[in-house]
């Protein structure tokens, strides 16, 4: 039976038709920021703009069919294929001291597997499990809800912003660096580390609040508040959720001859008044049933990137970032922190134009879990998957040391392959996934045990994005995952996984 389903069969019978698909960039896309290493991938929003008269139009559409071959237990399906479909219309206006947009959104998921949440600790057996648990166990679901409702008003000298309404923010972004290659690494490397609009999920998120932002060139300050939307992997996305969100950040450009940089500081507050939602964490089930106390934590932190070009040897590039977290965890005190540590070099080689880089992430875990301290680090309302693009973990209670390598082998393609040693921060806690809140009474976050073990996984992936034309392009995803120890102990028959999707996206 189709839940909700208005106006979800046209999306729905192309979608089986034609496959799937992504957007291939940030701000008001359909799709998670393009993780591709490459100067070209820099773009916020569509260049593209077609006129109704005064009025400015855009049409995003996005399919794709993922196929799951999650970890084996000893119940449930580990091994299906589902499709979703986003389709997004918008309608606005730009001026010298007025812009504004409205924008619908509708969400299409179809063929969920209905044995692929089994009970604890194995759950939810890929992405799929998660949607139909999301969507009251339905196969198939759809809905119709305002995705983008809001007005900027802009100062005569065009150097501060005021946008009200309804949004997507993307932390880290505030600043497009005029140099390229800086540009590429700020947006796929720091950036949606906090706070995003969960772009690769079949529904996404949006919030509902305000945005102050002023600009001289070199200097940025950014000020927003507001409350996220539902959504993400449920197909009503209307609604929003009682938490507050508050971000304040400063960025500064450091440019010299042959060198460019950027400097971020900034704070984030997140409070969660949903005090009956269960909250996940490795304290025992009675003290977490216990525990009405709201979630109220200040996270602070910065980030620094630089690029040098040098015409001998090729254009390097290096990246820090770095939080730290207190406040209130519930009943317990918050004390968490995370960082990442990364260099790339691009060589002097105009045949492919790669990009190597290696990086360190961590992401603090806790130790007790019957002590009056939390010490996980929070992700609060990421993208998770442009930074573990396998979605079977993220940030939190985990240390992974990757490399990755870009390819440019054509204009329109772009391959970008990943290897990632994963291995759990404290072995006392956790296994965590997930995104961050998206419905009134599931906290957004799942976790599993780890049985006192550490070692988590190796992870290998390759894609390969095409531009076919000026509006529609495809992506082909492969992930393969060597479960370790952790993974073993809850899923003995076999602790291996695989990932793959096609996607395709049109954008006019």
């Amino acid at each position: 039976m189709w839940r909700g389903a208005r106006l979800a069969a046209l999306p729905a019978v192309i979608c089986l038709l034609a496959g799937t698909a992504r957007a291939q960039d940030a701000g008001s896309s359909t799709s998670e920021t393009k993780a591709v290493k490459t100067p070209t991938s820099d773009k916020k929003e569509s260049t593209a703009k077609h006129k109704l008269g005064p009025l400015d139009i855009t049409v995003d559409w996005r399919t794709r069919v993922e196929g799951w071959d999650w970890f084996q237990g000893n119940a449930g399906n580990n091994n299906y294929a589902f499709g979703h479909s986003l389709l997004r219309l918008g309608i606005g206006q730009q001026s010298d001291r007025f812009d504004w947009k409205v924008e619908i959104s509708q969400a299409t998921i179809f063929g969920l597997p209905d044995d692929a949440v089994v009970a604890a600790p194995q759950g939810q057996l890929g992405l799929g499990g998660t949607y139909y648990a999301a969507n009251g166990n339905h196969n198939n679901n759809a809905y119709v809800f305002l995705k983008q409702g809001f007005l900027v008003v802009k100062a005569d000298d065009q150097k501060a912003r005021f946008k009200l309404g309804r949004f997507e923010f993307f932390d880290g972004t505030e600043v497009k660096p005029k140099d390229p290659t800086l540009a590429a690494l700020v947006l796929t490397r720091l950036a949606h580390r906090l706070i995003s609009n969960f772009g690769f999920s079949a529904v996404q998120r949006s919030f509902d609040g305000t945005q102050f932002g002023w600009d001289d060139g070199s200097n940025n300050v950014t000020l927003f508040a507001a409350r996220p939307t539902r959504g993400v992997f449920q197909v009503d996305g209307m609604g929003e959720l009682d938490i507050d969100t508050y971000y304040g950040g400063y960025s500064r450009a450091v440019t010299t001859a042959h060198s460019a940089g950027q400097l971020r500081v900034f704070a984030v507050g997140y409070i969660d008044h949903r005090t009956t939602v269960l909250k996940t964490d490795n304290r025992p089930q009675a003290a977490r049933a216990a525990d009405f106390g709201k979630i109220e934590i200040a996270t602070y932190g910065a980030d620094y990137a630089h690029v040098f070009h040098m015409d001998s040897a090729g254009t390097f590039d290096v990246m820090g970032w770095g939080v730290l977290q207190r406040g209130a965890w519930g009943v317990q005190s918050q004390h968490a922190s995370a960082a990442v540590g990364e260099f790339g070099w691009q060589p002097p080689v105009s045949y492919w134009k790669p990009w190597l880089s290696a990086g360190y992430s961590f992401g603090s875990g806790d130790g007790n879990p019957n002590d009056s301290r939390h010490g996980t680090f929070f992700q609060l309302l990421t993208t998770p998957r442009l930074y573990a693009r396998f979605p079977f973990y993220n940030m939190m209670n985990n240390e992974d040391f990757y490399g990755t390598l870009n390819l440019k082998p054509a204009s329109k393609l772009s391959l970008r392959s990943e290897l990632h040693a994963l291995r759990l921060a404290n072995a006392q806690d956790l296994w965590y996934q997930g995104g961050g809140a998206f419905q009134r009474k599931t906290f957004g976050y799942t976790g599993r045990p780890s049985n006192g073990l550490r070692s988590f996984a190796n992870v290998w992936d390759i894609s390969a994005d095409y531009q076919i034309t000026k509006y529609f392009g495809t992506t082909l995803y492969y992930g393969h995952a060597w479960g370790k120890s952790v993974i073993a102990a809850l899923y003995p028959r076999d602790p291996n996984a695989q990932f793959a999707y096609v996607e395709t996206n049109f954008r006019f």
